[in-house]
């Protein structure tokens, strides 16, 4: 748009320089300085999108559970070899997941009550705790909400979850409500992509987003090993994020985003089965991650750097850039073996990576060139509270803004991963001062952390 606005600025210059030189008429004045009233218009329609403030659940202490607790109720379900629950055993000292991670009523049930009612108590544990958390914090009516947006990858129940919060909650007949499934852990991020579509469309508005995965009924039973992978890796979380486009909340909100990029690689087969829900020949359901998951990760992650770099990077990072590829590919491409890594620390202060597993937080460290530090957020949130798919990046900033470490002024880089297989990428401004002894996820421990996490190393 503002390209589109800079092309009618210099159409218009030349116009108005060419009518000059044959006698320049008051009418010609006139409708040029109406084609610039009316492009600025256009332009001037598309309003910003603050991110008011956001909640991220904390369990209750009892739903802890230590590793060593998961490995025992591993040996007492009785679905497991002792070869599997052995497997499952070493998965969880290497997962960097600690002993704070929590896990649903039903999972420390034996065996574990996987039921619909089950699964729907945990959704209505974690989304009706943000959501009334995020309202009364900002003394904010439900009837004030214009537009609701959910995800849960695996469990869409009927009604929705967004029906589930309206019910509850009791907004007005005409919110604008969506609910997504089967998106995976990078919905969160697609959510808000589709509630920044929204408010583009529907002015003077307040989104509130929910964000979150059912734990409770995706166990899986069976003895496929790259299905068991996920039973060593998911925890319960969610998240509950308000936004808005009016004006008069530019004042109190905390951030403002300035890009989103989403990436999508569904087109190539071993993207799309990388991560992949379905029946083992015993016919137990799981999700399925498949060895070329970090590969895949990668390809999406550059794809969704190419597209994002050129927004965000300073100039003289995307030349050097430019000149390593042209050296590569054009003069000699034996001395110049690797592409310029541009340095995204000069276009961003913080990083939020999906925790997804120590080996994504590793690899995505590698390929951006990121020192420890600009992963911590990331590790300390698996550690504490496993991957909670959707939720992660929230947690990550909410890390930051309990350590004090955000700035106003600085810039928030959100990296998720999902199926499909896909790669999104939110990047935020704050724009006021964040307190980081206002209560949030982190507040009860945050003066802990960071902790050293056990680097198990494979033999």
């Amino acid at each position: 748009m503002v390209t589109g606005l800079f092309r009618c600025i210099s159409l218009t210059n030349s116009f108005i320089i060419t009518e000059a030189t044959k006698s320049l008429t008051p009418l010609h004045l006139l409708a040029a300085l109406a084609l610039i009233l009316v492009v600025f218009l256009l332009y001037s329609r598309f309003s910003s999108v603050y991110l008011i403030d956001f909640s991220c659940y904390r369990a209750p202490n009892h739903l802890r559970t230590p590793t060593s607790h998961v490995i025992e109720h591993l040996e007492l379900y009785g679905y497991y070899s002792g070869e599997n629950v052995n497997f499952q055993a070493k998965l969880c000292e290497r997962s960097g997941i600690g002993g704070e991670a929590f896990i649903p009523v039903g999972g420390h049930e034996i065996p574990p009550d996987t039921s619909l009612k089950q699964a729907q108590e945990e959704i209505e544990m974690v989304l009706f705790t943000v959501v009334k958390d995020l309202l009364s914090k900002h003394k904010i009516n439900s009837k004030q909400i214009d537009i609701l947006i959910s995800n849960c990858s695996l469990v869409c129940p009927t009604p929705s979850l967004t029906a589930m919060i309206i019910n509850k909650f009791g907004f007005r007949s005409n919110v604008k409500s969506i609910s997504l499934s089967g998106m995976g852990c990078s919905a969160g991020i697609l959510s808000i992509s589709l509630a920044k579509d929204l408010l583009k469309v529907h002015k003077n508005s307040l989104a509130l987003v929910l964000s979150m995965e059912a734990v409770t009924p995706n166990g899986y039973k069976g003895k496929n090993k790259s299905m068991l992978v996920a039973n060593t890796l998911f925890r319960a979380g969610g998240v509950a994020i308000l936004l808005s486009n009016r004006k008069q909340d530019k004042q109190t909100a905390k951030y403002k985003l300035q890009h989103l990029v989403r990436t999508h690689l569904g087109s190539d087969d071993l993207s799309y089965q990388s991560v992949f829900q379905e029946t083992d020949e015993d016919g137990f359901v799981g999700v399925s991650l498949s060895r070329a998951l970090l590969r895949t990760a990668g390809n999406a992650l550059r794809t969704n750097i190419s597209e994002i770099g050129p927004l965000v990077l300073p100039y003289s990072e995307q030349i050097r850039y430019g000149w390593s590829l042209f050296c590569q590919k054009v003069w000699a491409p034996a001395r110049w073996k690797e592409i310029h890594t541009p340095n995204f620390k000069k276009a961003f202060e913080h990083f939020c990576i999906h925790a997804g597993g120590r080996a994504v937080i590793d690899a995505v460290e590698n390929n951006l060139r990121l020192c420890n530090e600009d992963g911590e957020a990331s590790r300390m949130t698996l550690y504490r509270f496993g991957n909670t798919s959707s939720s992660s990046v929230w947690y990550e900033l909410c890390y930051l803004e309990a350590k004090g470490r955000i700035k106003k002024g600085d810039r928030v880089w959100q990296i998720a991963f999902g199926s499909g297989f896909k790669c999104n990428s939110a990047v935020w401004k704050c724009i006021s001062e964040v307190d980081p002894k206002v209560e949030n996820a982190w507040s009860d421990r945050i003066h802990l952390y960071p902790v050293e996490v056990p680097n198990v190393i494979d033999h």
